[in-house]
């Protein structure tokens, strides 16, 4: 019998179905801060025009802080990908791989907005 299933198996049923979803909550905690790490990290030249921590003291650009983080995947890709354009930002955006860009969003999504 696999480890797991003998570990869960000491459980009576009323109480194991409770740690499925404590596990399953505890590994998203983890994942999401080793992806909010990695974006602060690739993130650091983002602060050059959209500020430290995502806000930015120029109307020209966005704040990026608490952005959510499905329109800042969406919008970082169509700078990589050319469907929408901006000398700066496409530069910017064309060395990010997939992960990087969910790194970075995360990341900003996780800072306050101002």
């Amino acid at each position: 019998m696999p480890l797991v299933l003998r570990f869960l198996y000491q459980f009576t049923p009323p109480t194991w179905h409770l740690l499925v979803p404590a596990v399953l909550l505890w590994t998203t905690f983890a994942v999401s801060a080793s992806d909010i790490k990695a974006g602060k990290n690739r993130s650091a030249p983002c602060t050059a025009c959209h500020g430290y921590n995502g806000i930015t003291a120029n109307d020209e650009w966005p704040n990026l802080a608490g952005q959510k983080t499905g329109y800042l995947v969406q919008q970082i890709k169509a700078f990589r990908d050319g469907t929408r354009t901006d000398h700066l930002m496409s530069e910017m955006a064309a060395g990010l791989t997939d992960a990087d860009i969910e790194n970075i969003a995360v990341y900003f999504n996780s800072l306050s907005a101002p």
